[in-house]
């Protein structure tokens, strides 16, 4: 199987949490290693795409569903249908509510700016707060949880260097620990932080490189 992706890309990492709790093995590839092979893979250009075999497939969740119905063991949805639902609720929320509410700080890290920061942290906190009323509802780990924890990185990653400060309900930190705590989730984070606070690092740079005065 072939798996690309870029280093940083939070729904890579996803996939990757998944293939890693399923416990496959993969190749994995930037989309310029191989273009002709990614364009058959990603016709529009998504990440993460996967290649199994003949079988090409792009968009995080799509790869999730195949790759739980083409090799069901563990199994990564529940038996019960309204479980399924909910775990598939879980997911949904992630990638349609919290991940974009975070993904409004990316842009000012390079581009600072406090009124749009503090809007975001405050959308951020609400989706976190609606996160713990899902978590009432207790699920085994699924398809529905591989995007939550380098979501929650970036949320420390991107706080911290805007000096903004988050409410965590109590269930979503335990249910962060809980995450933390499975080793297909440890190794992936194990990895991807450095990709994290690598492009951290890259636009931290272009802002300081913009706050320089311009030289005559």
């Amino acid at each position: 199987m072939i798996l690309f992706s870029v280093p940083h890309s939070l729904y890579c990492a996803k996939t990757r949490i998944l293939l890693r709790a399923k416990g496959l093995d993969w190749h994995e590839q930037p989309p310029s290693a191989d273009r002709d092979l990614f364009a058959k893979a990603s016709p529009f250009g998504n990440l993460p795409a996967i290649l199994d075999g003949d079988f090409a497939l792009s968009d995080s969740e799509a790869i999730a569903e195949y790759l739980n119905e083409a090799y069901p063991t563990p199994p990564m949805l529940p038996d019960a249908p309204a479980a399924r639902a909910r775990m598939r609720e879980r997911g949904r929320f992630h990638d349609t509510r919290l991940e974009p509410a975070v993904r409004a700080l990316f842009p000012l890290v390079a581009a600072p700016n406090p009124n749009a920061a503090a809007q975001a942290a405050t959308a951020i906190t609400q989706r976190l707060a609606q996160l713990a009323i899902l978590l009432s509802h207790p699920l085994p780990f699924g398809l529905g949880d591989c995007g939550y924890a380098p979501t929650f990185l970036w949320i420390d990653l991107l706080t911290k260097d805007m000096g903004l400060s988050l409410d965590w309900p109590p269930a979503v930190r335990d249910y962060r620990a809980g995450l933390d705590s499975l080793p297909c989730v440890a190794a992936e984070l194990s990895a991807y932080h450095p990709h994290a606070t690598a492009w951290m690092a890259e636009k931290q740079t272009l802002r300081s490189a913009d706050a320089q005065p311009a030289r005559k």
